[in-house]
């Protein structure tokens, strides 16, 4: 959920008041190249290499005669299978590009706040028309209903929108790319009834202008936003979040992509629909 610093004094979000939610900061002075804070100076270039090792098998084709295959040492061999997957399929339906529809578990619960988290910090949030799909998909019915006008005051304020660098519709500028995208790291459910759950989602965030000209490179952010879903209409909704900075792993010592190759990623790679 990358919004604003400037959303902390317009109160929060899922009727609690409280939820606070941040832009992460960004440098207007080059693509990426000084995303991190200073480090130590005694922690120097470090260089790692990968090495990959091809295991080759050799297969060994026998003679076969007329006889009987059971003279076939092969024969009797148990056939390879692979192992079984584990945990819940990911859902078939879908609203407003979404997947819905999620057991009835700790399992579905767990799904529907990461692909639902995916959403709230996707770019289609600063599309109005979008947005109100999302909300409307996501939320329970009531909480949709109260909070869309908060929703909308929050990404559609002008001084925010030209503070990310978009037009009043949410919109680059030209020869630009606005990336907003969620990549959840893990989940922990945190209680559970069969009404009720709390789902706590770990991610990564990428977010900023990617194109030459841009002032608000794209950036790394780490976040936790823990979702408290309720059992409505067969399905899990959320009805209200809270969120806070980190865990915040240790940066590698890895050179900024360019603007281009930026850009290029984020329309060539598609986004996944998780499931536990």
């Amino acid at each position: 959920m990358s919004l604003g610093d400037e959303r902390e004094s317009s109160g929060g979000y899922g009727g609690t008041g409280q939820t606070r939610t941040r832009l992460p900061d960004t440098d207007p002075d080059s693509y990426g190249t000084q995303r991190r804070g200073p480090r130590s100076s005694s922690r120097g270039l470090v260089t790692v290499v990968g090495v990959v090792v091809l295991l080759i098998a050799a297969i060994a084709f026998a003679n076969r005669g007329d006889g009987d295959p059971a003279d076939d040492p092969t024969t009797n061999k148990p056939e390879a299978a692979a192992t079984a997957p584990t945990g819940k399929q990911p859902v078939d339906a879908k609203a407003a590009g979404i997947p819905t529809g999620y057991a009835h578990d700790r399992q579905g619960a767990q799904s529907a706040a990461t692909n639902y988290g995916i959403a709230l910090g996707s770019a289609d949030m600063y599309d109005l028309e979008k947005r109100h799909a999302i909300v409307n998909t996501v939320y329970a019915p009531d909480v949709a209903t109260a909070q869309l006008p908060d929703f909308d005051q929050a990404y559609s304020g002008e001084s925010f929108l030209e503070k990310l660098g978009l037009d009043k519709n949410g919109a680059a500028p030209s020869g630009q790319t606005f990336v907003s995208r969620v990549i959840p790291v893990g989940t922990k459910v945190t209680s559970y009834s069969d009404s009720d759950a709390t789902v706590a989602l770990w991610y990564t965030s990428l977010f900023g202008l990617s194109g030459e000209s841009s002032r608000n490179p794209v950036t790394e952010s780490w976040y936790t936003t823990t979702y408290r879903l309720k059992w409505v209409g067969g399905d899990w909704k959320v009805v209200d979040f809270t969120q806070k900075e980190g865990p915040v792993p240790v940066g590698r010592d890895q050179r900024a992509s360019t603007a281009e190759d930026m850009t290029k990623a984020v329309e060539e790679y598609g986004g996944f629909t998780y499931a536990r």
